[in-house]
């Protein structure tokens, strides 16, 4: 798969690696440079400075083949405008924003945007651990990281 993603943070590098070493060509956007210090050396997919809401920057990420576009930037505000931009301007099949707040989140999923919202997910997952000393999940996605060796 071809794979753009919008923010070399702690998720974007972490999610630009995994897909990288699961074979995937990958490219991520940031508008700092110093960003992708936490791709690592073995990261050997494209590194692209930039706003990834400005259309000429998603076309050098190779937006216009992308069959999928993840925007995990700090900003709700990017996020969202940059999945708008790849879902109704690029016509990517697959547009995942990462927004923070609930109801933003939720609004757009209405707009067909697929939203991940971290601030819901982290409060039921603690909620439940609370309750029930028992973690919600299927899998340990530690270890997936860990296994990267960065």
């Amino acid at each position: 798969m071809n794979i753009v993603i919008l923010g070399c943070g702690r998720v974007g590098s972490t999610l630009a690696r995994l897909m990288f070493r699961d074979g995937h060509n990958v490219t991520i956007i940031d508008l700092q440079s110093e960003a992708f210090r936490r791709l690592g050396t073995k990261f050997k997919g494209n590194r692209i400075v930039g706003n990834g809401i400005d259309e000429d920057v998603m076309k050098r990420a190779g937006i216009d083949n992308a069959d999928v576009f993840i925007a995990v930037s700090q900003g709700d505000n990017r996020n969202i405008m940059a999945a708008q931009i790849a879902k109704h301007v690029f016509d990517i099949p697959k547009v995942i924003a990462r927004i923070y707040d609930p109801v933003r989140a939720d609004r757009y999923r209405q707009l067909g945007i697929t939203t991940l919202c971290t601030t819901t997910i982290a409060s039921g997952l603690l909620r439940d651990f609370v309750m029930t000393d028992e973690w919600g999940l299927e899998k340990d996605y530690s270890k997936d990281y860990l296994t990267l060796g960065v």
